[in-house]
């Protein structure tokens, strides 16, 4: 699991929107007005910085639980949004495959 999000942590690292992409993210979808453009690129990149973040939070929470420094209610807390954040990139992924897919069905 550390080494999928690595990669997901170094594809987003090469884009160079790691560092600030949430709080970049956050002002520009909320300074969007309906003439206004999203990309779908930033918002997968905004998800998969989100969902690497969480991760490693979940996993630093289980680590500070088997040291003694967090109560199992934080561990537990940590794990859970982990694990749906986890469930979200999978569910995007297998969409993304389907869609791929059945263009790949279409006739030319």
């Amino acid at each position: 699991m550390l080494e999928a999000v690595s990669a997901i942590t170094s594809s987003v690292d090469r884009a160079g929107a790691l560092s600030n992409v949430r709080s970049v993210h956050t002002e520009k979808l909320n300074s969007i007005s309906t003439a206004q453009h999203v990309d779908f690129g930033d918002i997968m990149v905004q998800v998969a910085a989100n969902a690497a973040q969480t991760l490693r939070a979940g996993e630093a929470a289980a680590i500070a639980g088997i040291q003694g420094k967090a109560s199992v209610q934080q561990v537990v807390e940590a794990v859970m949004s982990a694990e749906q954040a986890l469930q979200t990139a999978i569910a995007i992924r297998d969409k993304v495959v389907a869609a791929y897919q059945e263009i790949s069905r279409m006739a030319i």
